[in-house]
């Protein structure tokens, strides 16, 4: 509250201060005193120095700082937007004459025109470099796949071909096998082809001839 300029006497107390200013000082000292009592803050530890020596450690140290508190919320930036000069007018309404009577202040105004002029023929040629620019770098791109999938393909045909070498390698081996086998049964004598028991074993079939060899020897010896 305003004070008045010339407190009268009644409004002042015995130690010489208003009586109103007084009255609120007692009523805000108790309430201060009524009110709730804040905890005081818990202390930070101390946290030592660390001074980065490269910009690895730095990095780390960010990246520490952050996993202190994961619940903290990180601020992200957002992508600033490019530059790009303001529009033209839809109307102009200080069209520049070509009279004789030009003002002092006309010069500026043109400078400032030209200047706009240049930024936005600076800006057009920034953006014809940049789309020349993507639409090489997509040329590329699609020239480096296209010779991937063609080395691609060479090496599947190179694979299908050794797949294909081993495959018919294998069957003839089998075949060869098979033919071995069949000889050998052709060069069996006759009374061994109707004793399939006899052929079970490699071991019976060498006993018997020893056997029969043996028999012949004896006989020749005879005779």
């Amino acid at each position: 509250p305003c004070l008045p300029d010339r407190p009268s006497p009644s409004m002042t107390s015995s130690v010489g201060a208003p009586a109103f200013c007084q009255k609120e000082k007692e009523t805000g000292e108790g309430r201060m005193a009524a009110g709730p009592t804040r905890p005081p803050r818990p202390r930070k530890e101390p946290q030592p120095l660390v001074i980065p020596r490269s910009a690895a450690e730095e990095q780390r140290l960010k990246l520490e700082r952050l996993m202190r508190n994961p619940d903290k919320t990180v601020p992200i930036p957002e992508k600033l937007n490019e530059w790009a000069p303001r529009p033209p007018p839809e109307f102009v309404r200080d069209v520049m004459g070509s009279s004789a009577g030009a003002g002092s202040g006309e010069f500026h105004v043109y400078r400032h025109l030209r200047r706009r002029e240049y930024q936005r023929q600076d800006f057009m040629d920034a953006m014809a470099e940049k789309q020349k620019l993507d639409e090489e770098y997509q040329k590329k791109l699609e020239k480096n796949k296209i010779a991937a999938e063609e080395q691609t393909a060479k090496r599947r045909r190179k694979r299908q071909k050794l797949k294909e070498k081993k495959l018919l390698a294998k069957k003839s081996k089998l075949e060869q096998k098979k033919e071995q086998e069949g000889n050998v049964e052709m060069c069996r004598p006759e009374w061994m082809w109707h004793h399939p028991q006899r052929n079970s074993s490699g071991a019976e079939e060498t006993e018997h001839l020893q056997n029969v060899l043996g028999r012949r020897g004896s006989l020749s010896m005879q005779i």
